[in-house]
């Protein structure tokens, strides 16, 4: 059997004491802001759209908390950025408003931007501007090298043709980041890709919203009739999207959302447990804490590796898999736990909380790339196919 060892390096030095400070920080803003919310809306985590409350985390210099200041951040380091979004998501405050455009389209537009579309990032940071995330489509999937949406340059512009599927959001964000097929090639699927900024508002776009299990809307359709984007829209260089886009997958793939996503569930299997659980339940919390700091490390791992400039596609997509295994996982255990019925209108908060997280759950696999994709990039990233 081939050996190999994963590409991690795991510091579990004790955190300095200015980010301690600042993760205080953070708790006294969401228990000054999020009281007697109800539990099912914090439940929804880094999904619970509210734009007022990203314009008052964009106030305090939350929101492109490391970009350099000349686009808008504060030149803060990315540890002092995951201290932030980490006391966030535990929180369970509302922040998908900003959440794409602080976490990689920001990022994007940094690198690869041009002038124009720089202007854009100082409203990201103040929390007033929304992204989406226009990759999958209803033919491709998760397997963006099939990307069939065409993009064909005109003289005053890019006309496009095509759909995506599955863009978070679409419905309520100003601008979308959409991977579009620009050139073809005999030998590549992955070549003749590029990345272009999308305004929402132009005509010839329409986005259908995709009601989830519990009613909610966060997916979406969006159709592109021969809209005609700008000369300027193209993100970086034409033919470049397949190297643009697994670097901003990269950012989507490792962030500690990919571990807290249910949360508000953890802590109900913690308070049903009581202070002395049985031996079922002190099993299940010791194994799922086990797993939660080690998805922690692992993150935390890569965010250090992000913030040297490099590609950690590989080590993402291991955090993003993993991750998801143990979001699912969670109200799998609570279900067998505990046995109650599954009802999203009982009068128990906790038991409408373990409702929406089962039915929520399925989603945590597909959005960010579903686990075929995922293991296929791990296995080839390890040498083992």
């Amino acid at each position: 059997m081939r050996s190999f060892q994963l590409p991690f390096t795991f510091d579990v030095s004790p955190a300095p004491q200015g980010l301690n400070q600042l993760r205080h920080e953070v708790r006294s803003f969401l228990a000054r802001e999020l009281p007697g919310k109800d539990a099912v809306l914090r439940a929804q985590g880094w999904s619970g759209f509210d734009p007022e409350f990203s314009r008052r985390l964009g106030a305090r210099g939350w929101i492109g908390m490391a970009w350099p200041k000349q686009y808008g951040g504060h030149a803060r380091t990315a540890l002092e950025r995951y201290t932030i979004i980490e006391e966030l998501l535990a929180g369970e405050a509302p922040v998908s408003a900003h959440w794409v455009a602080d976490r990689q389209s920001g990022p994007l537009l940094i690198r690869y931007g041009n002038t124009r579309q720089q202007q854009i990032l100082p409203q990201i940071a103040r929390g007033e501007v929304y992204f989406a995330i226009g990759m999958s489509e209803p033919d491709a999937g998760s397997d963006l090298a099939a990307v069939r949406t065409r993009a064909v340059r005109e003289a005053d512009g890019w006309r496009v043709t095509g759909r995506k599927i599955w863009s978070s959001l679409a419905h309520k964000a100003h601008y979308m980041i959409a991977l579009f097929r620009t050139g073809e090639s005999a030998n590549e699927r992955n070549a003749g890709l590029s990345q272009f900024l999308v305004d929402m508002a132009t005509p010839g776009i329409e986005v259908r919203p995709i009601p989830d299990l519990t009613g909610d809307v966060h997916f979406n359709e969006v159709t592109f009739d021969g809209a005609l984007l700008p000369l300027d829209a193209l993100i970086g260089a034409e033919g470049q999207g397949w190297a643009q886009v697994t670097a901003e997958l990269a950012f989507e793939r490792s962030g500690p959302e990919r571990f807290l996503s249910a949360m508000a569930l953890f802590k109900e299997i913690v308070r049903l447990a009581g202070p002395e659980p049985g031996e079922r339940a002190a099993h299940a919390i010791g194994r799922l804490s086990a797993h939660l700091m080690t998805l922690r490390q692992m993150s935390l791992s890569v965010a250090a590796m992000l913030e040297r400039g490099a590609n950690p596609a590989l080590e993402a997509s291991i955090v993003k898999d993993l991750g998801a295994v143990f979001e699912q996982e969670i109200p799998e255990i609570a279900n067998g736990l505990f046995g109650r019925e599954l009802d999203p209108l009982s009068a128990d908060t906790g038991a409408r909380v373990q409702a929406y997280m089962t039915q929520i759950s399925p989603a945590f696999s597909l959005r960010g790339g579903t686990r075929e994709i995922l293991r296929g990039i791990i296995a080839r990233g390890l040498g083992l196919r």
